[in-house]
């Protein structure tokens, strides 16, 4: 039996009538990493402690793979289906993924069309077997940024084949026909967020509730530019990798990913591509260690100091957090009544001066 806790407060996402519970529940490692009965398993412990937001893709599980394209989703559809009444007390979050980036198996060619929206949205209905999707995000921009570890905006790498007002409008038509109820981003730039806001408020279109980021100790880029842009204009961040993809935990504190003694069940470990972006930085290991030992230093875990620090913080509505099994899940829950004194957030920020965003 889980321990019990307060029920979590209720914030509102955007300016609509969402309200989501401060942490949310990503599911990527669903039918990766995690098999579907132990996927339901953390997925009732989740809603049993009080959580009510759930997040996931088209394209997960993750890493990528053809095989397991859509499988994540189809794992919650079972999980719902099996317990009636219980999908009305969630907000379920799902995104239809960008232009292609290497995985042809879910779309071909450059673009984001209408017709793909469409095709993706009645997919992951069917998968999730829901006759509506609350949240419905575009998982990375249609157009190039400097996105999952890249730094620079190069105007010579633009391909951009879908206007921002076209994808829009796809995306307005499917609110209509009652299929989403809002939608929202994820991956996206200041400019990116103000263009789509603009769009909408001049053309009657459906104004953008959050943007799903990445956000922890490793990387708080969001902090210049990102945070002033979004609450002027009433769009929520959901932090995605509170936990650095595992450099947050603890676990390579004494061994990186890549050596044979480390911790060989994480993503980070089993899998060269996700250490060749930028958790897998020798600089992001660093500056994690740095983080880590502080945390220690305070009689704190590593995951205690990381996921305080998002769930603490005024520009952070809900923090995504991934789980393998229900004793991670039950730590990170836990780790919601951690406070942080001042002076460790002053300590927190003089790391950060040194080290800036070393995966950014």
């Amino acid at each position: 039996m889980s321990k019990s806790t307060a029920p979590f407060p209720l914030v509102p996402l955007g300016r609509s009538e969402l309200r989501v519970t401060p942490i949310c529940l990503g599911t990527m490692t669903f039918g990766e990493q995690v098999g579907e009965a132990d996927a339901h398993a953390i997925l009732d412990r989740a809603v049993e402690r009080g959580v009510n937001f759930l997040d996931t893709a088209e394209m997960y599980a993750v890493p990528a793979r053809r095989e397991t394209c859509g499988a994540t989703e189809t794992i919650i559809g079972r999980w719902l289906a099996a317990r009636p009444g219980l999908r009305e007390r969630l907000v379920i979050a799902t995104k239809v993924a960008g232009p292609s980036r290497g995985m042809p198996w879910i779309r071909d060619g450059l673009g984001l069309t209408p017709a793909d929206i469409a095709a993706s949205c009645e997919g992951s209905l069917r998968r999730l077997q829901t006759d509506v999707i609350d949240l419905y995000q575009i998982h990375w921009p249609e157009r190039h940024v400097p996105a999952f570890g890249q730094l620079y905006y190069e105007p010579a790498q633009e391909t951009s084949q879908t206007s921002i007002h076209e994808q829009l409008d796809a995306l307005a038509q499917l609110v209509r026909a009652g299929k989403v109820r809002h939608i929202g981003l994820s991956n996206e730039t200041p400019w990116g967020v103000h263009e789509f806001v603009r769009l909408a408020e001049a053309h009657g279109l459906p104004r953008v509730l959050s943007v799903q980021n990445p956000y922890c100790l490793l990387n708080r880029s969001w902090d210049n530019a990102m945070d002033e842009s979004c609450h002027r204009l009433g769009v929520s961040l959901l932090a995605y990798s509170p936990l650095g993809f595992g450099l947050l935990t603890g676990k390579y504190d004494q061994h990186a990913p890549a050596d044979p003694q480390a911790p060989q069940d994480a993503r980070i470990a089993r899998y060269e591509s996700v250490r060749k972006q930028r958790w897998g930085r020798p600089e992001a290991l660093a500056g994690a260690r740095r983080y880590n030992q502080l945390a220690r230093e305070h009689g704190l875990t590593p995951v205690q100091l990381a996921l305080a620090f998002c769930y603490r913080s005024w520009r952070v509505a809900s923090t995504i957090i991934g789980v393998t099994t229900l004793a991670q899940l039950d730590e990170n829950l836990d780790a919601w009544s951690v406070p942080l004194a001042p002076e460790l957030l002053r300590e927190l920020d003089a790391i950060r001066w040194q080290l800036r965003d070393p995966a950014q």
